[in-house]
């Protein structure tokens, strides 16, 4: 992050609730590829505004090389940076400024495969899924198993397009986190797909996030 104080703090923060070791801290994207080239870590808090390489670039040459690595992104939401952060696999949109509790949770949501948005910009981030998944940016998928989706499944991928988090998802479906995010493996690996992002632009593009599935459906699990 840019700001010196703010980079600190959050290292304190994090360092004091005794889950989480800060392997390093920067302060502009090309100082994040000079760092995890020597030490990776397994999740990165990334700051959208930053000098030299903003926080978007950055996030795109980390999941390019290191795709295991997680993506945080902070913002303020008021630019446009993340637009092009969803795109380049971004885990979790927190707000700056976010309470300790919910930044501990939103790294180990990530960290165990699943994304976290902060519920006040929820509706942004499937605003920006719905410019995406209109713009030029389309999803290819592997058509024949898009077509052999049980209710429970397109219920589970219409959550993920309105940009909800996998407990959001598990409230909403009277589903355990654990079989939501079994859910999105299972979806992910049917579509060939490589994140949620990309299955939340799809779920745009392709109509999902539009039907209305019956209870009634025959369904094949």
């Amino acid at each position: 992050m840019q700001d010196t104080l703010i980079r600190d703090s959050l290292k304190i923060v994090l360092e004091a609730s005794g889950k989480f070791q800060v392997t390093d801290t920067a302060g502009n994207g090309k100082e994040v590829l000079d760092k995890i080239a020597v030490r990776q870590p397994d999740v990165i808090l990334m700051d959208i505004r930053m000098p030299e390489m903003d926080g978007t670039v950055c996030t795109k040459y980390v999941k390019e090389k290191y795709p295991n690595i997680k993506v945080i992104i902070l913002t303020t939401f008021d630019d446009d940076f993340i637009f092009s952060a969803l795109k380049y696999g971004a885990s979790g949109y927190l707000l700056k400024g976010v309470e300790p509790a919910q930044l501990y949770q939103a790294i180990e949501t990530v960290y165990r495969g699943g994304a976290m948005i902060n519920p006040d910009i929820a509706q942004k981030v499937f605003t920006l899924f719905s410019r995406m998944a209109q713009s030029n940016y389309a999803i290819s998928v592997n058509d024949q198993e898009a077509r052999d989706f049980t209710p429970h499944e397109l219920r589970v991928i219409q959550q993920v397009g309105f940009g909800l988090s996998n407990k959001e998802i598990a409230a909403k479906l009277f589903l355990s986190e654990g079989t939501v995010r079994n859910y999105i493996s299972k979806i992910l690996d049917k579509l060939d797909l490589r994140d949620r992002t990309q299955l939340a632009i799809w779920a745009i593009q392709s109509g999902v996030t539009s039907e209305v599935i019956n209870d009634d459906q025959a369904d094949k699990q």
